[in-house]
């Protein structure tokens, strides 16, 4: 039904039982680490796909999403998690998808719809106790790492410094970039002064890197949280006002949170997992109830997805609508309302 392509990736699949021989579709996807929200997602739905009897899919982990989204758009790959800021920039051929063009772009940009949708991380600033930075008025002059060569988080790096401080990469900062699967080094290494990362509560790079010590999380300003600015930023797909008490990070001995008050603010990425909309109306819908009918099971897979909103529907959190130019896929909302669910007209 759908292609079936042989990546050099890590490939994730469920155990060799019967429901796999008997799985309805052979699909494919793409997701980031394995460790991450949208890994550890699309993960969990090859799982639960195959118990169910609906696909065997066949998951490449560790990939870079803007490369992932623009796979599933050419009809290349069948699932990808995505950053909906991803899908809204190839709509327009900016940021990475530049060299697209705009009438490719639209094109592409008009081919993925998505089954369900989740918080992918927060935005965060954090460094070792043992470094000496004190926080956002210490990032000038300073070295951050902030993420992958290329890609959502790297972009959101960027923005959220810029958003709390005004500085610059490269004219204020330095930064250094590297690939998930070296991140946990990277922090550890001593070759950056602070980082710029994606977090999860708790965070899944955070936890081993205190075997080299403690560390301060910084919220993001309280006044540059509620200015002007900010809220426009809100505004683009894919970016969430994120408010949280500290209580519910989830972090123990370790781990100090500074903030103004008992709530941690950051910019949250929204995303989801995408398919083409040319995936027939049946798999679509199934996929998603195989989705809807083990939210228990996602929610198990690590201590951060309680607290990554999989299986909500409301346009704040899901960040569905406005400018976002992708919407469910009609198999997805069959599923989504056979369940008992409302999904809001603006994002059928």
């Amino acid at each position: 039904m759908f292609k079936k392509r042989q990546t050099a990736a890590i490939v994730v699949a469920a155990l060799l039982s019967s429901p796999i021989a008997h799985a309805q579709a052979n699909l494919t996807a793409e997701t980031a680490s394995p460790g991450s929200t949208p890994g550890i997602s699309v993960i969990a739905l090859s799982e639960v796909s195959a118990a169910s009897n609906v696909a065997n899919i066949q998951v490449s982990a560790g990939q870079t999403l803007t490369n992932s989204v623009q796979n599933v758009a050419e009809g290349k790959t069948d699932i990808a998690a995505a950053p909906f800021v991803l899908p809204f920039l190839m709509s327009r051929a900016a940021g990475p998808y530049a060299k697209l063009g705009k009438e490719k772009g639209a094109e592409l940009g008009s081919k993925v719809s998505v089954l369900y949708t989740y918080r992918i991380a927060c935005q965060g600033l954090y460094a070792f106790d043992s470094s000496n930075f004190s926080g956002y008025d210490s990032i000038k002059g300073s070295t951050l790492f902030n993420g992958p060569p290329r890609g959502a988080a790297l972009t959101n790096a960027r923005l959220l410094v810029r958003l709390a401080t005004g500085l610059e990469e490269e004219t204020d900062y330095k930064a250094i970039q590297v690939n998930w699967g070296q991140a946990v080094a990277t922090i550890k290494d001593g070759s950056a002064d602070a980082f710029v990362l994606p977090m999860s509560f708790p965070d899944s790079r955070i936890i081993p890197s205190l075997s080299s010590g403690d560390m301060t999380i910084w919220s993001m300003p309280k006044a540059k949280f509620e200015n002007e600015t900010f809220q426009k930023v809100t505004k683009k797909p894919g970016t969430v006002a994120v408010t949280l008490p500290i209580s519910e990070m989830g972090y123990a001995k370790g781990v100090t949170v500074v903030s103004e008050d008992e709530l941690y603010r950051c910019p949250g990425t929204v995303g989801g997992e995408i398919v083409n909309v040319s995936m027939d109306f049946e798999t679509a819908k199934k996929l998603t109830e195989a989705f809807l009918n083990n939210l228990d099971t996602f929610k198990a897979k690590a201590p951060f997805m309680p607290n990554s909103w999989h299986g909500e529907t409301d346009i704040a959190l899901t960040d569905m609508c406005g400018l976002n130019p992708i919407k469910y896929h009609p198999g997805a909302v069959a599923a989504w309302e056979a369940a008992g669910y409302t999904i809001p007209a603006c994002a059928k």
